[in-house]
C-alpha cells in the first residue's frame, strides 16, 4: 500500500530497521495469527482506529479496507458499532473522515 502520509514516508527513511521490523510484526499478526478473513481484520482495524481517535490511522485503515475489497456499508457499519462503547462524538469523528466533504 502506499504511504497516504508524508511523516511516515520520512520514519522508513530516518528508521530503516525499525521500520523493517515494525512491518514484519505487523504482517505476522495479519497473516498468521488467526482465521479471519482479509476484510474483517480490515474492518477490526478501521473500528479499533476510530475508538482511539487515531485520525492517521483511521486514514490508512480505511484505504486498506478499500483495497481489501469493503465496501461502503461495511465500514459505515463498522464505526457504527463503536457509538455504545466509545460514544456518538467518537463515531461523528471517524464518520467525518469517511465522508470528509459531509
Amino acid at each position: 500500500m502506499e504511504d497516504i502520509h508524508p511523516i511516515f514516508t520520512r520514519f522508513k527513511s530516518d528508521f530503516p530497521e525499525v521500520y523493517t521490523r515494525h512491518e514484519a510484526l505487523g504482517r505476522e499478526i495479519h497473516e498468521n495469527s488467526g482465521p479471519l478473513d482479509a476484510k474483517t481484520r480490515a474492518l477490526i482495524k478501521v473500528a479499533v482506529a476510530a475508538a482511539t481517535g487515531h485520525q492517521r490511522a483511521l486514514e490508512t485503515q480505511l484505504q486498506a479496507a478499500r483495497e481489501a475489497g469493503t465496501g461502503s456499508e461495511e465500514i459505515t457499519q463498522a464505526l457504527l458499532l463503536i457509538i455504545p462503547t466509545c460514544g456518538f462524538p467518537a463515531f461523528m469523528e471517524a464518520y467525518t473522515t469517511l465522508h470528509p466533504t459531509g
